[in-house]
């Protein structure tokens, strides 16, 4: 007996960009009823693919299938008249209509040459009911959190009848409860027969969500697995091309004295008598999801949020009163930001003036800057950490995000630096440049750099620190070694109840 056509089949997709080939015929299968995971490193052709997929692109050679029927399409509108939809990793909605316009706007329903607002409330309605969401239509979308925006999206996507949704990193900025939430959508959608391809840097929720993984590396197929039965270190292999033992290296044998002691940090309605110490070589993990207060942790130590009349704190041996940014920075502080395109780089700046800005006037001499010397520091640094760049004059924002982070670290790694201080050190940063990340980290604890690093990924924290705190509400809800569970630090919150 025949067995049936999946879902969705890509077949033997080829793509070249002038002389360099980035698919070479690539192979893709999505079920009914499926999450499958698209997994690759930056470069691998994830994007590619999916644009391909979505009609952005026009493929060299291959075939796209639909219930095993062949399709062609040349824009991303016959895509999604064909049930192929795209959810970006940045919410696409309209603010300032209703959440009803916002999911019926491609075929708003019309009485007499004007929208009829009652069948817009109870289409909507129908849509967000087959997501369990009880989202008022009339509400203005601009009132929204980003995961009920994100709802209003997938709903969009069911009213165009969607038969595949490929999703890009959709848990990027969620917390741990708006993740389970989005989860349970996904359900929903499964048990209606949509086909998900899931893309995530996010080992955890792959693991937790999927059904298979597909692999890409370098353009071409690198694994297939059944994510039940998927060993996490066969799949970081199949990723990165290379036998990964680990994602994280090894934790530090010996610290030093106390590089920084934090004693009754506080900010009204945050952080209420926030205590901790670092060592020198130590990576000291500060884990918390949203509303916790860890996004207020570093800004303040650094000196972003001025004076701080509650703490004691102790550099060293010596009082440290932060003010400002620069009282941090001359005392041998340093701060990469999480919104690394707002707050962590010049985008239209080059890789070398990005490494020298902060500390520029230390390439002065004679009233002008020294650009063999800033030239000879930035280039080293591109050297030590592989920054894959083709010259220390192109734009920061051509680099991949993992290449862009290595700038915003290498920037810091100056003559007196103390302890470094990480938000969201990975954040869009694919699982090979993490790695990469993670070990130049502890070749700089290893020489006695001190590191705070504030993460929202438990598994982060948990794989990277040499010990770890956990904040809930802005106190201090868990303290544990090196090597601790994942789920135990997604469990601390649990286990406190007095809380700001």
């Amino acid at each position: 007996m025949a067995t049936s056509a999946p879902l969705l089949a890509l077949e033997g997709i080829c793509k070249s960009f002038g002389n360099a080939q980035v698919l070479s015929a690539v192979d893709l299968r999505l079920e009914a009823g499926e999450v499958l995971a698209l997994l690759g490193a930056n470069g691998a052709g994830k994007s590619t693919l999916v644009k391909i997929l979505c009609g952005v692109y026009r493929r060299d050679a291959g075939a796209v299938r639909l219930d095993g029927r062949a399709v062609h399409y040349d824009r991303p509108e016959e895509a999604i008249a064909h049930g192929v939809r795209f959810l970006p990793q940045e919410v696409s909605v309209l603010p300032d209509l209703t959440v009803a316009e916002n999911i019926l706007i491609a075929d708003l329903p019309l009485a007499r040459g004007q929208i009829d607002r009652a069948a817009l409330r109870i289409q909507a309605r129908e849509l967000l009911d087959r997501l369990g969401c009880d989202l008022e239509p009339d509400e203005p979308v601009y009132r929204l959190s980003s995961p009920h925006k994100r709802l209003v999206e997938i709903a969009r996507a069911l009213a165009g009848k969607a038969k595949v949704i490929v999703m890009d990193e959709p848990t990027a900025a969620l917390s741990e409860r708006e993740v389970q939430s989005l989860f349970a959508v996904v359900a929903r959608l499964k048990d209606q027969g949509i086909g998900i391809i899931y893309i995530s840097h996010y080992l955890d929720e792959v693991f937790a969500i999927s059904d298979r993984i597909t692999v890409l590396r370098d353009g071409c197929n690198a694994g297939d697995f059944a994510t039940a039965g998927a060993d996490r270190r066969a799949v970081l292999d199949a990723m990165l091309g290379t036998a990964v033992k680990e994602l994280y290296p090894p934790r530090a044998e010996n610290t030093g004295a106390t590089a920084l002691a934090v004693e009754s940090l506080s900010l009204p309605g945050v952080l209420d008598d926030v205590s901790f110490t670092i060592n020198r070589g130590e990576i000291l993990g500060v884990f918390g999801l949203l509303g916790s207060g860890i996004d207020q942790v570093g800004r303040a130590l650094y000196g972003a949020l001025g004076p701080l009349p509650d703490a004691q704190i102790k550099l060293g041996a010596a009082p440290y009163r932060p003010k400002d940014p620069r009282y941090g920075r001359d005392r041998g502080i340093g701060f990469v930001a999480a919104e690394r395109q707002r707050e962590g780089i010049v985008p239209d700046l080059g890789v070398g003036a990005n490494i020298t800005l902060p500390f520029i006037d230390r390439f002065v001499r004679c009233g002008a800057v020294s650009r063999p010397r800033e030239t000879a520091h930035a280039q080293s640094w591109v050297e030590r950490l592989a920054i894959r760049a083709t010259h220390l004059d192109q734009s920061l924002r051509l680099l991949s995000g993992g290449n862009q982070q290595k700038v915003c670290l290498a920037r810091w790694l100056v003559e007196g630096l103390e302890v470094l201080i990480l938000e969201e050190p990975t954040r869009g940063v694919d699982l090979g440049a993490r790695h990469e990340l993670y070990l130049a980290l502890r070749q700089w604890t290893d020489q006695g750099l001190a590191v705070l690093l504030v993460s929202s990924d438990a598994e982060e924290v948990a794989g990277v620190g040499d010990r770890s705190i956990v904040l809930d509400r802005g106190r201090i809800s868990g303290r544990f070694a090196g090597g601790a569970p994942p789920a135990d630090l997604l469990h601390a919150p649990a286990a406190t109840e007095d809380h700001i």
